[in-house]
Formats: structure tokens, C-alpha cells, sequence
């Protein structure tokens, strides 16, 4: 079951680099089925600072947003931020320090927004490309950065979507902006939502907590294909009708759909032309970050922020399904910001305070919780029989894929880790909060 699911929502969801064999890319978050699934490839599982590094290359800037590659090429977003009295960018220690604190709000004078080209196989920083610069930018939670979002490589173009701050597309030959579009909303706590592309338009989750849609861009020229807003929400509160999940597309019975998580409502659209295909009411969660897993026959949800729940819900629908899809819910260790995989029947989840839990899909039934140490952000990859979890303390801890609890390695890298890993080839590409790693064996 777990190969027929990546490989339906990867029909759907890769049209970046068709020509290439597989493994060579790293088109979009989690990869190229978008679940973190990678298949029967044999990774690395043990490295540090002295060992299994091919690479290591300092980045400008501040960003969340996981690497995406293809060519030989990797590219992600930064944000370098100024401070009012400096043309320098802030310091990374402070960065760090107000990071590590995670109770605050903090914004810098003004930010550049760019888009990075490292070359795959020496780690050199290629090319920094300018999308947009923001004279007193609103601030953003110290957990947050004002490039989280993760983009897409499709046809030749990179996809770059920075939230209120707006979504732009780059030559990745030429380095060309090829056209930028505004799409303002008030975040409160800074960007989160990653685009996905389909055929021709990438989708972009606009959940603010100001105003909620959904909207289509075609890819060639920015303009607005399709745009809807999201169903009513019973909340008052704007800082709990917010969200940040980004859309999973898969094709079921021959119905294509992208499922967004959002505040009360999950939905499922038709991502042709934005038509509503079936919804469920969740209850009072806001800021969903996870991006949902699909396995052939259910596709796992969480709620996001306040008591994050999973759900499991029949995808084939119509309309409010709240009352006759739902097959399970789970309230306990619940992540708020990472998201799940799946596997052979199973799905883990790892909660942000770091208590990893397998359940049956079936039933939601848990077969094993155990804690590893750290806080969590970072959504975990599944490759060949492993499981990889990465830590804002920089430890990725390896996890065999059981019905039991299997502990096969913990390894440490210095600083954070708040993006999600990628892949090339048989190596793993790690950003933490000052670097970018290639991890090889």
C-alpha cells in the first residue's frame, strides 16, 4: 500500500523534472511524492562534524525553507535581515539566541529576500538571486523566519513563495525573475504555507488571519488562474482562524484532489479549477502547519495548534463528510508542526516536545510511543526501512520502520535544524540555521 500511495501522488504532483531518473531530484517539500517518502534508497545513518560530511557551506541569510534540487543544482530561500542602525545583516548568534528563546516576537528594520544556487556535487554557492526587499517587514514569531516556505522546481522554474511579502518565479538557467506577484494578508507570526505545483499552476495557501483563501498561479507569467475563499469559520479570534499547511495533491478513482488543512475545516479541491469536493469539520484548531499523508484509501490530517488531534478520513466523498468519512482520531502527542509518514500500514508522527508514536492505519491503533530527545519542527523523511528525525538541537536520530521501537543511530551536527531534509541520490541534504550539509556514506 505505501508504494501504490507515493507513486499516485506522484503522478500527480512532479512535473518539475520529468526527463530526469529517479532520485536525481528533490522537486518540492518532502519530496517528490511530497509525502517524505524515498523509497528503497540506502542512506547514510551515521555522521558528525568530523565524519560523513562531503560538504559543508555557510548561508546568508535566514531561512526554514528545505532545499529543493535537480541538474545538479540546489536551491532554497533566505532572508537576510538588517538591523535599523547597520547595512549588516544581524548577527547570528543574536539570531540564534532569539530563536533558542521561542517566546517572543521579533522583526528586523528591513530583509532581502532571496533565492540561493549551490552547486550538488562541489557545495559552492553559485548564484544569490534578489526577489524582494521589505522596509520594516511586520514581525514574526522567534521560531519562524521570513523564508520558511519551501519552492518548487518545475519546467526550468523556480517557484518562490514568500507569504504576504508575495510569490516569484526564477529562470533557474539564466537567474532571470521571470514575474513576481503581491499576495498580502496579515500572518501575525510570518510565512509557513509551501506552493505545490500542478501541471501548470502552482497552488499557494493563503490562510491569513485577516482573510482565508486559496489561490492557483499559472506558472508562466504569475497572473491569478483560479481563486476561492475558504468555508466560514466559527472563531472570532484572527489569531485562531490562521493557518500554514501546505496542500497535498493525489488522484483517487480517477478524481484528482488537493487536500489543504486549515482553521475547523479540512477540504479537498479540485485543483483544475479550485471547486470545492468534500469537507470536514475538525473543531477549533488554527495555525495547521503538518502537511497531510495519503495512502491509497485515507488521507492523515492533523488539526494544528490548541490540542493537535490526527484524523484519518475517507478521500472519495462529497460535501460535509464530517459525519460519515471520519474513520479515526487521535488526541495524544499529536505534532503542531511536523508532519506524519506512512508506511505498510503504519503512521508515525513525532510531537514538537519529541514523543515519536506508530499507528495502525486502520484503526489509529498505537503500536509503540517512545521519547527522543529534542524539540521538533523539522518533518521527518522515510527511507529503505529508516526513519529520520531531525532536531532543533541538531541531532537527526534514525528510527527503523517496525510495529516495534528500534533506536539504529543518533547523529549530531552543530546548530538547528528547522528544515526538513532532502535527498540526492544515496546522500542526504541537511540545512541547519547557519549551514547547508551534504551527508554521504
Amino acid at each position: 500500500m505505501r508504494r501504490l500511495a507515493f507513486f499516485t501522488a506522484l503522478l500527480v504532483t512532479v512535473v518539475a523534472t520529468a526527463d530526469e531518473p529517479m532520485g536525481s531530484s528533490w522537486p518540492q517539500f518532502r519530496g517528490p511524492g511530497g509525502q517524505g517518502d524515498v523509497g528503497a534508497v540506502d542512506l547514510p545513518f551515521h555522521w558528525n562534524e568530523k565524519e560523513g560530511i562531503r560538504w559543508k557551506t555557510p548561508l546568508p541569510g535566514r531561512g526554514w525553507s528545505s532545499p529543493v534540487i535537480a541538474n545538479g543544482r540546489i536551491w532554497l530561500t533566505t532572508a537576510v535581515e538588517k538591523a535599523s542602525d547597520a547595512e549588516e545583516p544581524l548577527v547570528s548568534d543574536e539570531q540564534v539566541a532569539r530563536i533558542s528563546s521561542g517566546t517572543d516576537m521579533g522583526a528586523a528594520a528591513a530583509i532581502d529576500l532571496l533565492a540561493l544556487e549551490v552547486n550538488l556535487e562541489t557545495g559552492k554557492l553559485l548564484r544569490r538571486v534578489s526577489l524582494f526587499s521589505v522596509d520594516e517587514p511586520p514581525p514574526i514569531h522567534n521560531l519562524n523566519s521570513y523564508a520558511s516556505p519551501t519552492p518548487v522546481l518545475v519546467g526550468g522554474r523556480l517557484i518562490c513563495h514568500f507569504g504576504t511579502f508575495g510569490a516569484a518565479a526564477v529562470d533557474v538557467n539564466s537567474g532571470e525573475v521571470l514575474w513576481r506577484r503581491p499576495m498580502e494578508l496579515d500572518h501575525i507570526v510570518g510565512p509557513g504555507s509551501s506552493p505545490v505545483v500542478v501541471e501548470d499552476v502552482a497552488i499557494l495557501t493563503c490562510d491569513g488571519a485577516d482573510k482565508q483563501f486559496i489561490a492557483a498561479l499559472d506558472i508562466a507569467n504569475g497572473e491569478i488562474r483560479w481563486q476561492v475563499d475558504r468555508p466560514p469559520i466559527r472563531e472570532t479570534n484572527p489569531d485562531m482562524r490562521k493557518a500554514f499547511a501546505t496542500p497535498l495533491v493525489f488522484e483517487q478513482a480517477g478524481r484528482k484532489q488537493a487536500v489543504i488543512p486549515g482553521a475547523q475545516w479540512f477540504v479537498s479541491y479540485d485543483p483544475a479549477t479550485g471547486d470545492e469536493l468534500w469537507r470536514v469539520d475538525h473543531g477549533n484548531g488554527f495555525s495547521n502547519v503538518p502537511r497531510p499523508v495519503f495512502d491509497g484509501e485515507r488521507v492523515y490530517l492533523c488539526t494544528g495548534f490548541g490540542k493537535p488531534q490526527l484524523w484519518a478520513i475517507r478521500t472519495d466523498g462529497s460535501g460535509d463528510v464530517t459525519e460519515t468519512h471520519v474513520d479515526w482520531r487521535e488526541k495524544q502527542q499529536i505534532p503542531a508542526k511536523s508532519s506524519p509518514v506512512i508506511s505498510d500500514g503504519r503512521i508515525y508522527v513525532i510531537s514538537d516536545g519529541g514523543v515519536a508514536t506508530c499507528f495502525g492505519t486502520a484503526d489509529g491503533k498505537q503500536l509503540w510511543r517512545e521519547r527522543i530527545p529534542g524539540k521538533y519542527s523539522a518533518s521527518p523523511i522515510l527511507a529503505n526501512g529508516r526513519l529520520y528525525f531531525c532536531s532543533h538541537e541538531g541531532s537527526t536520530t534514525v528510527v527503523a520502520d517496525s510495529a516495534d521501537y528500534q533506536e539504529l543511530a543518533v547523529n549530531q551536527l552543530d546548530g538547528m535544524h528547522m528544515a526538513s531534509p532532502a535527498v540526492a541520490g544515496e546522500d542526504l541534504i541537511l540545512r541547519t540555521d547557519t549551514h547547508l550539509y551534504r551527508i554521504t556514506k
